[in-house]
């Protein structure tokens, strides 16, 4: 058969692996710097296991290491299922793969080193922002190129979602990273003060929106009706949901800066299109959700479909909060509260590392041509342990922030705060222990995964290579 008669499984096969790895590697930081919390002098105050370095390093490991990784895999194997054609480009492809990793590896060795431009999501030095752009290009090429080569008339949704990810984040990254090098790992950024800032937000929530939103959104529409056996519910929502959330999420960043030095016009713009938000990011659950119509009895018995529904309930309820939180009187509570963190975490575990599992769960077995995972059992109860780890998680951090906020803003009759900062600070302390805890159950799952993807690929052929059907517009 010739080469143009196959897709390339090579790049998603290596990219879903190192979803599972760089899993395991960010949740454990993430478990390490929770416990810091619980016991401040876990590590014996050497700088480079310190909390404010490993922060950061933790951060870019789940988002970048971990999401990065099953966005480059899915969005891969999504495009040349839903166009019937190859990959434009095998050698960039791979180039991809590897720029990717490298981007990584400087990441976990230049953040604990303490080298970092301190742009929360953006900390890598100025060299590695240059590799991440030439990865990104690249990838946009092979992306966009199988687009243009394409066998079907129809662009699938999926891969609408896909390429706004993919040209957002190149343009998000590019303004915010611009930065006046120094020295080989020392840079400035180029905008200063209360500027500074609304571009760091711009950025940072447009990373949560088109990184962690878009992207995983394109996976939702592909892998949950694939899962179902279902067609997606309603196309007509899908297509409206895609422009109405890419129009709005653009204009919501401002809402992490209320009652800053930000001008005050500019905060109740972020705080509008955040509640108006709301409409697009509900379409989308709903239209996910309502997909499992005469399909509900699967649940039962499949714990991937268990993983995939599970997340969209999740998008939901953290893209019900997220909108409440910017409303600028609830901002008055919440904000530098742990509210924020048990928000952060319910959509970044709850969503994205839960519609992730269930696609790597729905991949990886097709990679290396076997029928299923080695253990469905194993599968189900990942799914249990993850999902109670989230919810320990989340509600731990909502009472303690909520808690927070309140005794932050206590005062006595004669105008005095009720509560010293300290005494704030130790009420939090068992619920940091019980989202300790939920973080631990979280990792635990990921490391039952791991092994159940050992046993699956172990012996096992990989398929670099699946044949393209022959006729345009058979099912992908």
């Amino acid at each position: 058969m010739e080469a143009q008669a196959t897709y390339n499984y090579k790049v998603v096969r290596q990219f879903s692996i190192m979803t599972v790895v760089w899993g395991i590697v960010g949740m454990l930081v993430g478990v390490i710097i929770a416990a810091q919390l619980v016991w401040p002098d876990l590590t014996y105050g050497i700088p480079f296991l310190s909390y404010g370095r490993l922060r950061p390093l933790h951060t870019n490991a789940v988002i970048f290491a971990f999401g990065g990784s099953a966005l480059f895999a899915t969005s891969y194997y999504v495009v040349q299922r839903t166009c019937h054609t190859r990959l434009f480009s095998d050698g960039l492809a791979a180039f991809t793969f590897w720029g990717w990793q490298v981007v990584i590896l400087l990441a976990a060795i230049t953040l604990p080193l303490g080298i970092t431009t301190s742009k929360e999501y953006a900390e890598l030095e100025w060299p590695i922002d240059i590799l991440i752009t030439l990865v990104w290009v690249t990838y946009a090429v092979v992306f966009f190129g199988t687009i243009m080569k394409r066998k079907t008339t129809h662009i699938y949704v999926a891969n609408w979602f896909f390429g706004a990810f993919i040209l957002t984040v190149a343009l998000l990254h590019v303004v915010n990273s611009a930065e006046l090098p120094v020295s080989l790992f020392k840079s400035y950024s180029a905008y200063a003060g209360v500027q500074d800032a609304m571009v760091q937000w711009w950025y940072g929530h447009n990373a949560v929106g088109f990184f962690l939103t878009a992207g995983f959104l394109g996976m939702m529409y592909y892998f949950v009706p694939k899962q179902a056996g279902r067609p997606v519910y309603s196309y007509r929502l899908s297509v409206v949901h895609f422009w109405a959330l890419i129009f709005t999420y653009m204009w919501a960043g401002p809402h992490h800066l209320h009652y800053t030095a930000l001008p005050d016009w500019t905060q109740s713009i972020g705080m509008l299109f955040s509640l108006i938000l709301l409409a697009p990011s509900w379409g989308g659950m709903i239209n996910g959700i309502m997909t499992l119509s005469g399909a509900w009895h699967k649940l039962r018995t499949d714990p991937i479909l268990k993983f995939l529904v599970t997340s969209l309930s999740f998008y939901g309820m953290s893209t019900f909060e997220g909108p409440m939180m910017a409303i600028k009187s609830v901002n008055a509570l919440s904000h530098y509260t742990d509210w924020t963190v048990g928000h952060v975490h319910s959509g970044a575990l709850g969503w994205v590392a839960m519609v992730s599992i269930g696609c790597m769960y729905y991949l990886i077995p097709r990679l290396f041509g076997r029928d299923q995972m080695y253990s469905i059992k194993l599968i189900t109860a990942h799914f249990w342990i993850a999902t109670i780890g989230v919810v320990l998680y989340i509600a731990a951090m909502w009472i303690a922030g909520v808690a927070e906020g309140l005794m932050w803003r206590a005062v006595n009759p004669d105008g005095t705060l009720t509560y010293s900062f300290a005494e704030a600070v130790k009420m939090t302390y068992p619920f940091l222990t019980i989202r300790l805890t939920g973080g631990l159950m979280f990792l635990s799952g990921m490391l039952i995964m791991a092994y159940n993807v050992f046993k699956t690929v172990s012996g096992a052929k990989a398929v670099n290579d699946a044949a393209i059907p022959a006729v345009a517009g058979a099912h992908a």
